[in-house]
């Protein structure tokens, strides 16, 4: 079996499972190419249908062309879309000129604890993936978060031999990764495989693309003439530069990163 195959069954059985385990769950959709991988394997888990809500959490500061395919993509997969804001923060003037810790705080993690609360939900599935960050390589496939929302980077469940701690507390829930041994090309490896469609802000325009995207003051452009899926994964073969260099929450401290996710950020 090829290495694509391979990742494919791994995080079909992932969400299978979770699935069995947690009937109360959800899928977290920020629009961005590792999400979007994980509801088409969602999709094909449950052959061609996601049996639960997908949540999207909204800042209202991401790029229009992120929201074009939000709606787009929304209608074509039949998904059960929540858009979740927290109008509050928004109303008292939270923003990212503000700082950004303050802002992914108040609209990403707050935002998505509300959303829990209110789901009544006992876990989510992310896309997220270890190579993605330093932090995100302490994380687990079933990573339990407490009653508070809080993660404990220090003391997670150890994964053996694809034995999973599948089961959550009263006062938890439980976050499910089933992209956590992917990396980067094996992503756009797969997206060219399945023809899965992207936000067009990935392909190079003027010599410049996105290789994350979320709020688009947080995020810069890298220099590319990758116009093309094929012409990415060329270009990941030779590149050196991280693939969050443009993110400003990962630039403004070392720790942030640590800080969001222990307090429960995606």
């Amino acid at each position: 079996m090829d290495r694509l195959s391979k990742l494919e069954n791994d995080s079909i059985y992932i969400i299978r499972e979770a699935y069995y385990q947690f009937k109360d769950t959800a899928a977290l959709w920020s629009i961005g190419k590792d999400s979007t991988t994980l509801l088409w394997l969602i999709r094909k888990a449950f052959f061609g249908e996601i049996p639960f809500p997908v949540i999207h959490i909204d800042t209202t500061y991401k790029f229009k062309e992120i929201y074009e395919f939000r709606e787009k993509y929304a209608k074509k997969w039949r998904l059960k879309l929540l858009v979740c804001k927290n109008q509050t923060a928004l109303d008292n003037g939270v923003c990212p000129k503000n700082g950004k810790l303050n802002c992914c705080s108040e609209l990403k993690t707050n935002t998505l604890k509300q959303a829990v609360k209110r789901c009544g939900l006992r876990a989510l599935y992310l896309g997220i993936r270890r190579d993605e960050h330093g932090i995100r390589a302490k994380e687990r496939f079933f990573s339990p978060r407490n009653k508070n929302f809080d993660w404990n980077y220090k003391s997670q469940p150890p994964e053996l031999w694809n034995q999973y701690a599948a089961k959550a507390e009263n006062e938890e829930h439980m976050r499910i990764h089933p992209l956590l041994s992917w990396n980067e090309i094996d992503v756009w490896r797969y997206i060219r495989r399945e023809k899965i469609p992207v936000v067009r802000l990935y392909l190079a325009s003027k010599g410049r693309r996105y290789r994350s995207i979320g709020c688009a003051p947080c995020c810069a452009p890298v220099k590319s003439g990758a116009g093309t899926i094929d012409k990415i994964i060329e270009e990941l073969q030779k590149s050196k530069i991280s693939e969050r260099g443009g993110r400003a929450q990962d630039k403004e401290s070392a720790y942030m990163m640590q800080k969001l996710r222990s307090l429960g950020y995606m």
